[in-house]
């Protein structure tokens, strides 16, 4: 089989890639390098069946070329984090909602089969734990830059369920819940890489607001085969499913947790989330999935629990 992995040189990317090529696969890496890395692929490059375009998915003639070449598309290049759309909105919401568009338009041409991957961000401030890809999506103001992030990844999710209703090709969309694991940078404002850069230098660990807010970490193994199994399975040719883990715990606790995997003499400090976030940011108190819908696709079960994803990680850290 030959796949497109648009995003290919990111975090859940690269690894993405591996996994492909060993299971025998030939895989095209399509990446601008605006947050993705050489390094995360470099290993990858002296593989035969292994290619790395350097371009953009808003180039719609990459695109097309690329997926062309391609049977099954995965689609996951995006703005990384929501630090990064407070920061910069207008590039953001550009690259999600028309790379998108750019790669549903050559897939659709080619009767592509495309795995389009989203955010729990879309359930934004519901409160109906735990998710069910049913639920309503509840969005803060637009004056609320983080807001952007969410909209834009439903806004994505909406054209992936056109283009399957309207042009007949098979697009699933994967709702990611906070996937963690090796090579992941702390740079977009993801916790766990963030927390253990900070623990292993000895500076303070730093939590934003008051820490009660509980979230579910996905090691990227589980991830990336889960992504796998959806593309692989003809019987399913579209819908929407979360993938995640049921194991919730606190960011406080998270902090405590790497601390003292770590052996590390940081302290923990709180910072108002006001001082953490310019132009405004509101936070979610619980993002739990359910995973029912998966559990049935796909037989969809994580292996790796967050104590393990942990320690793995930390052991990957470069000394």
């Amino acid at each position: 089989m030959r796949y497109l992995v648009t995003g290919g040189a990111g975090f859940i990317g690269s690894h993405l890639c591996e996994f492909l090529l060993k299971e025998g696969h030939q895989v095209i890496a399509l990446d601008d390098l605006s947050t993705g890395s050489l390094q995360n692929v470099k290993a990858l490059c002296k593989n035969p069946s292994f290619q790395l375009f350097i371009d953009t998915v808003l180039n719609p003639e990459i695109l097309d070329a690329l997926v062309f070449r391609v049977d099954i598309v995965f689609h996951l290049a995006a703005a990384v984090g929501v630090r990064t759309i407070i920061e910069n909105p207008l590039q953001s919401l550009k690259t999600n909602v028309e790379g998108t568009l750019h790669t549903l338009e050559a897939a659709a041409r080619y009767k592509r089969k495309v795995i389009l991957t989203s955010t729990s961000e879309v359930y934004g401030k519901n409160e109906n734990i735990p998710f069910s890809e049913e639920n309503d999506i509840v969005l803060g103001s637009t004056t609320i830059r983080r807001w952007g992030y969410a909209c834009s990844k439903a806004l994505d999710e909406f054209l992936g369920l056109a283009f399957a209703s309207q042009r007949n090709i098979p697009v699933v969309i994967v709702r990611l819940f906070n996937t963690i694991g090796p090579r992941q940078t702390g740079r977009y404002g993801m916790v766990v890489p963030r927390f253990i850069a900070q623990a292993k230098a000895g500076k303070p660990i730093t939590v934003f607001g008051d820490g009660k807010q509980a979230r579910a970490f996905t090691y990227i193994s589980d991830v990336v085969e889960a992504l796998y199994r959806f593309s692989i399975q003809k019987e399913i040719t579209g819908g929407v499913f979360n993938i995640g883990t049921k194991e919730e715990i606190s960011i406080g606790e998270l902090a405590k947790k790497i601390k003292a995997l770590c052996h590390s003499d940081s302290r923990i400090v709180h910072i108002p989330l006001n001082r953490a976030y310019r132009d405004g940011f509101e936070d979610m108190r619980r993002r739990l999935p359910d995973l029912s819908r998966a559990e049935k696709a796909i037989e969809y079960s994580p292996k790796v629990s967050l104590d393990e994803a942990l320690k793995k990680i930390i052991a990957s850290w470069p000394s």
